[in-house]
């Protein structure tokens, strides 16, 4: 399963893909006019918009079958050099789980068979450990993009909010499960293994670029919280400027995922930066310095269906017990005042572990 420009090759990651294959398409095809999926391939994806067009009172999806022809000219296009665009306002409709606005794929391993369901094991991955993982599309599995950060949302009222002035630009995601939750299993909370982040403060010239892992635990679970690790800069906790150790609005990095067995592996690269890997087992509570965590579940992820995300998850919204941050609802209004996300991808790719 390819996801990406095929337009653009980004060499660093030669380095990590040995058999990273380069498409190529006639300057026809690349027409400004292209919708996304002329460019890129959205076989195995929808994609959560910040808006409801159609007045249902929910956010808007657009589902596999869809997104093939589906374009929106302000939220959801191609640049004039055909990367995929994700733009997100501070102020728009969310998902029910979260108070923050996304224009953001989810992974549907299904493609458009829709006789199996979104949740159903068949279109999510798992960890070797899972008991029943051979139920599931596939065992593990790779997440990997080139991309730049272009904006990021630069007013609210708590600028020390951890999350304040910060994008979410890929994710891993676990099954919300009732029934596994009643069951008492351990499992099911919904919650994120991986959450990876970009944060620029208004009056820095640099950025940063981290990971948090979120500890698998019932929401109402005090310990339940992200465990963050620096990549570029600084982790979410700390605020001091990065300078010339952070990623500049604009400048391109590359992330890999890639799940194999139970371990996760992280890889960071950027031209004039030291490369960054990481690894985590998530099916136990050993951290990624390898120190037991005490206060996680002491399975991790083990027992999870899970999915990769990625684009524009805007973690500054309006909500005044979230942060407070600036944005009317008005689109034009909050794009002349910065009160949004965007991030620009080059390329983006996902598939099984062979």
């Amino acid at each position: 399963m390819l996801l990406r420009n095929k337009t653009h090759h980004h060499s660093v990651l030669k380095t990590i893909v040995a058999t990273f294959v380069t498409f190529s398409m006639t300057s026809s095809a690349l027409a400004n006019d292209a919708i996304p999926a002329e460019v890129f391939d959205l076989g195995n994806w929808k994609i959560t918009l910040p808006m409801d067009a159609n007045n249902d009172g929910n956010v808007d999806e657009v589902p596999v079958a869809e997104l093939q022809s589906y374009v929106h000219p302000d939220y959801f296009h191609l640049d004039d050099d055909s990367n995929l665009v994700f733009v997100t306002p501070n102020s728009a409709f969310t998902t029910p789980n979260s108070s923050n606005s996304r224009t953001e794929l989810r992974q549907m391993l299904r493609g458009e068979n829709d006789s199996i369901g979104t949740k159903d094991p068949a279109n999510n991955f798992s960890l070797a450990s899972h008991p029943e993982a051979e139920s599931f599309a596939q065992i593990g599995g790779y997440l990997e993009a080139t991309l730049r950060v272009e904006h990021v949302a630069e007013r609210t009222e708590n600028p020390e909010r951890q999350s304040a002035y910060s994008v979410v630009v890929g994710q891993i995601h676990a099954l919300k499960d009732e029934d596994a939750i009643q069951s008492g299993s351990g499992f099911g909370h919904g919650n994120e293994p991986l959450k990876i982040y970009y944060k620029k403060l208004p009056n820095q010239a640099t950025g940063s670029v981290f990971w948090n892992y979120e500890r698998n635990l019932a929401k109402e679970d005090a310990d339940r919280t992200d465990i963050s690790h620096a990549v570029w800069g600084n982790d979410w906790s700390n605020n001091t400027n990065p300078n010339e150790e952070g990623i500049a609005l604009g400048e391109s990095f590359s992330y890999r995922v890639e799940i194999k067995g139970d371990i996760m592996h992280l890889t960071f690269l950027s031209d004039g930066h030291p490369t960054r890997t990481f690894e985590q087992n998530l099916a136990d509570n050993v951290n990624s310095n390898g120190n037991a965590d005490t206060k996680d579940n002491p399975e991790g992820y083990a027992g999870e269906g899970m999915y990769f995300k990625a684009g524009s998850y805007n973690q500054c919204n309006t909500r005044p017990d979230s942060g407070a941050c600036a944005g009317t609802g008005n689109w034009e209004t909050d794009l002349a005042n910065g009160d949004y996300t965007k991030v620009v991808f080059s390329t983006l790719e996902s598939g099984s572990i062979q």
